[in-house]
This record gives structure tokens, sequence and C-alpha cells, in this order.
């Protein structure tokens, strides 16, 4: 694995990274470390599985293999750029050529990390991601408005305040990351409110938000469950 370093340095405001990587001693390492420093980590130990979660949740940063199995790292990379996904990406690899090097910048990585590394430059390349990541998104577009992801606040087109309980703000943000997306109930009440026991948990706060905020911020996709729609 070639990890050296035990350096702790915890963000004031946890990051969200998935971890794309199939060698589970690796993962074991990393996850246990980068959640000792304060990221709230998910782990992926194929292509598939990195896809789907690099699709269906936000982050910050992610951290991507690029010999994964059933889908290889860079054409894991592409498919999120390709589906707009603006997540901070670094590659995590033993390919180290500058051909190699190369190859994942031009897939959309911001960075590249050769096996064998030091887990502190590690550690300082992805608070930098991070912290490049948070200064481009502290706004998400709804419309006219946009929802302050730094207050936690829905900002309407006349400059106008909304706060937002911690799950509907969680709720909202999970339609606006992805807005063209079409979210199933049942995704929405794992992703946001950790398998509630309520069915009806989603449509409750789905009711909320438009109260708040009116009708059309929430777009109900019959047979199939919500998207995002306008302030």
């Amino acid at each position: 694995m070639g990890v050296q370093g035990t350096t702790v340095c915890r963000p004031a405001d946890p990051f969200r990274l998935l971890l794309v990587e199939d060698d589970r001693e690796l993962v074991e390492l990393l996850s246990d470390a980068l959640r000792d420093e304060g990221y709230a980590v998910d782990v992926a130990t194929d292509g598939h599985r990195g896809l789907h979660l690099g699709l269906t949740r936000p982050y910050d940063v992610v951290v991507i293999d690029r010999g994964l199995p059933v889908l290889d790292g860079l054409d894991l990379l592409v498919r999120l750029r390709s589906k707009s996904v603006r997540v901070r990406a670094l590659v995590l690899t033993a390919l180290g050529t500058v051909h190699d090097r190369v190859d994942g910048l031009d897939a959309g990585a911001d960075d590249y990390l050769v096996k064998p590394f030091d887990l502190d430059e590690l550690s300082a390349r992805l608070r930098a991601l991070c912290r490049r990541a948070r200064e481009l998104a502290d706004v998400l577009r709804i419309g006219a408005g946009h929802l302050d992801l730094a207050q936690r606040e829905v900002v309407l087109a006349d400059g106008d305040r909304v706060p937002l309980t911690p799950r509907e703000f969680a709720l909202l943000r999970v339609l606006a990351t992805d807005p063209g997306a079409v979210h199933t109930r049942a995704s929405l009440r794992r992703e946001v409110f950790h398998d509630a026991p309520a069915p009806s948990i989603v449509d409750t706060y789905v009711h909320y938000l438009r109260s708040k905020l009116g009708r059309s911020v929430v777009h109900t996709v019959q047979g199939l469950g919500y998207r995002l729609g306008v302030l």
C-alpha cells in the first residue's frame, strides 16, 4: 500500500468524501484515518457502486483508484463529468507515468497522486480540494433564487431569506444538487431520512417545503417520485 504519516487535522466543518477503492486493507486504513480527521466517508469497492453513489449523493471530494472491478476508475470519472457532477476528484493509483497522469487529468480529475503515497500529503491535497469545492459551491440555484449552503437558508429572487429545518434543508439540497434527476421516495427516504420507518415522511417534508416556498419548488413526477422545481 505504501502509506506513511499519521498527522490528524480536523476540518472545522466536516467534509463529505467518497472513497472508491478495491484494496480492502487500504480501504480500512484510509477510511479510518479520514474519519479520524473529521471527514464523513462513504466507501465503494467497485466502479459501478462508486458511480451510483457519485450520482445520487452530494460529496465535496471523491478519491478514485484506476484499476477497479466492474468499471475502470477513469471511465467512472468520465461518466460523472458527463452527468455534470462537479465534485472535486483525486485519482489515487499505482499508474504514475506522465501519460497516465495526463489521461487522469483529461478524464476530469482535479488532482493525481501515485501509490505509494504519504498520508499527510494525501490529507493536505484533500483539504485543498475541499476548500476549493466549498468556495465554488456556496449556493445551489433554484430558478431565480438559490439555496445558501453556508447559512442553510433559501434566498428568494427579491433577497428575502427563508430559514429551513435541518431535514427540510437536507431534502432540498439533495434535489438541488442534481436538479434534472427524478428521485424516488425510497431513495430520498434512504438518503435524507436514513430509512425512517414512516413511509410517508418524504411526502410530509415535501409538503413543508411547498408551504414555505410555494408549490412549484418541488415537482411531483407521477409514479416515479420528485424532482427540483423553481422558486
